[in-house]
């Protein structure tokens, strides 16, 4: 099996899949020696993704950015020992040269996209995993780091330079491809490490960067040291942050198996998560099931079902579902989100999830939903929440219902047996923050704590479409007389919209209020990331990324747009 991620054919055709595994890297070695685990960039030029380039100077493609999200999934629950993950060069001189520029060159504007909100993940994921499970981060910087190969390192606690005075550190998107540097990387220049406006100006338009000594003056590292002393100093770095972390440094790790997927005409099928697709009316229904079989309560119980505890297996699930969807579904532009199963099952365990939330293992898994449920936020689709019969949309499933953009509920005559229900949980008022650090419910109530704790009076209860639709939690409620012709009418009225006024209309409502490094990162690669890479200057016949490498110049339309 390929070590880059491996393709599939089914009904769409050649399917890029999200497996990897260690023994199967072709760009990362990992090693791992007790608190501290080495992940050392070293790009295979010739394994990339696609045809057409080559992956030199350590850049890297989406393949790249799988084995590492891999890499990180796997230090997060099969070595709780480490306490820090450095990551560095396995090459001398050579950090990782960013985003490879001839695959962005021959890469359709979806791919690039699609590629850029991946990586922007990945590295949000580092920042989350620092935040909320004590898993801290050290960019050994060994040698001239430019691009996305720094934006790997700004998602990283602490930056730490080599000066050998003639590596560099350079964002040079905007002189060398005209396009914007990077979105994650210009935001965390200035969100993060505080850089002034005006040298981060300097900086993002000086090709060649600016060297160590004047890169620690500026804030875009923390440490700088002279080749003979750097081995000593990362080591200085790592014992520093080490004490900063709340990992176990001794207890025995989760192992994660390959994903038990199918993939054939009709859609994705995992245990606990369907993916059914109608091509034809451009639409995907996401169902993710309740747990069947009585859930651990204790952490010993948790622990014996590793990687098959509900919480976990679900969200790894539905994470490479919304992955697939996102990357070989382009035309896809509708998500109907539906749970089956009991509410019952599904509360018992959000109990357990916060009784045992100081456990590294269930603290893991908590930080595996959330960056899940993140996922789903920032994906250019439309989603709708269907709560009819059968539902169990509770708890953490009832995310799913505040992630969407609209939610219909069925609602059934008082008394009914089978009416659907919904369910609120401590989950909802916390647990899982948006990237704008915000629960779900006080996001969709534009920050108003009113509503917010009408809504948490109800806590535990089972609210059927009457109560959720008066206290917010639903949009529509329509009876069994109108429940298929409403859902009709919404589903082909939001077909036949434009993809690109929904991504925008979308994008602008999903957040709301307070604004963070995170929200800004993806409005930007929303907004001017995709319009840069649609304009001439940059992908035309004689735009910068089409003529970088030629030898020929590029050429612009002067205009100011």
């Amino acid at each position: 099996m390929s070590a880059v991620p491996s393709t599939e054919t089914a009904g769409a055709g050649t399917l890029v899949t999200y497996d990897a595994h260690p023994e199967r890297y072709c760009h990362w070695q990992l090693a791992l020696e007790g608190p501290v685990a080495t992940l050392s960039m070293n790009v295979n030029e010739d394994k990339g993704i696609k045809p057409g380039y080559k992956l030199k100077l350590n850049s890297y493609d989406l393949g790249v950015d799988i084995e590492l999200y891999d890499a990180l999934n796997r230090i997060r629950f099969e070595h709780p020992e480490v306490k820090v993950v450095v990551m560095t060069s396995a090459r001398e001189r050579m950090f990782c040269s960013g985003a490879n520029i001839y695959m962005l060159g021959l890469s359709s504007h979806a791919w690039k996209v699609n590629f850029c909100k991946f990586t922007n993940e990945t590295r949000n994921g580092i920042e989350d995993s620092s935040r909320h499970e004590g898993l801290k981060f050290l960019a050994a910087v060994n040698g001239s780091v430019a691009g996305g190969g720094y934006e790997l390192a700004l998602a990283c606690d602490e930056i730490l330079m080599i000066d050998d005075r003639s590596s560099a550190v350079s964002l040079p998107e905007v002189p060398l491809l005209g396009v914007l540097p990077g979105t994650g990387g210009l935001t965390r220049v200035t969100d993060k490490r505080r850089v002034r406006r005006d040298l981060a100006d300097v900086f993002a338009t000086t090709s060649e960067g600016v060297r160590a000594d004047r890169a620690k003056q500026w804030k875009l590292v923390d440490h700088v040291a002279k080749p003979q002393q750097f081995k000593d100093a990362v080591q200085a770095r790592v014992e520093a942050l080490a004490r900063q972390s709340k990992r176990p440094g001794a207890a025995k790790g989760v192992m994660l198996p390959a994903l038990a997927r199918t993939i054939d005409e009709a859609g994705l099928h995992y245990q606990h998560v369907e993916v059914a697709l109608d091509r034809k009316a451009r639409l995907a229904t996401i169902t993710v099931s309740a747990p069947k079989e009585a859930q651990p309560e204790n952490i010993e119980g948790i622990l014996a079902a590793g990687a098959a505890w509900w919480p976990l297996a679900m969200a790894r699930e539905l994470d490479d579902a919304i992955l697939m969807l996102r990357t070989n579904e382009l035309e896809i532009g509708t998500w109907l989100l539906k749970t089956r199963g009991d509410i019952d099952s599904v509360l018992a365990a959000d109990t357990a999830l916060a009784a045992n939330a100081e456990h590294w293992f269930v603290r893991a898994t908590i930080g595996m939903l959330r960056r899940t449920l993140a996922r789903l936020d920032v994906s250019s689709r439309t989603l709708f929440a269907i709560v009819d019969q059968g539902s169990c949309f509770a708890g953490t499933l009832f995310e799913l219902v505040l992630a969407a953009d609209r939610s219909f509920m069925l609602a059934l005559a008082e008394g009914e047996s089978a009416a659907p229900q919904i369910a609120l949980s401590e989950a909802n008022f916390g647990t899982y923050p948006m990237v704008n650090r915000r629960t779900r419910i006080l996001n969709r109530f534009c920050e108003e704590p009113q509503p917010v704790e009408a809504a948490r009076a109800h806590l535990g209860g089972k609210l059927a479409a009457e109560a959720a639709r008066e206290l917010g939690l639903v949009t529509f409620t329509p009876d069994e007389l109108d429940w298929d012709e409403e859902l009709r009418i919404a589903l082909e009225e939001r077909a036949s919209l434009s993809p690109d006024a929904l991504t925008g209309l979308e994008a602008n409502l999903r957040f709301t209020g307070t604004e963070t490094m995170e929200t800004r990162i993806f409005a930007r690669l929303s907004a001017w990331q995709n319009w840069i890479f649609n304009r001439p200057n940059a992908v035309g016949e004689q735009g910068a990324l089409k003529v970088y490498g030629t030898g020929g110049k590029a050429k612009f339309n002067w205009e100011r747009v």
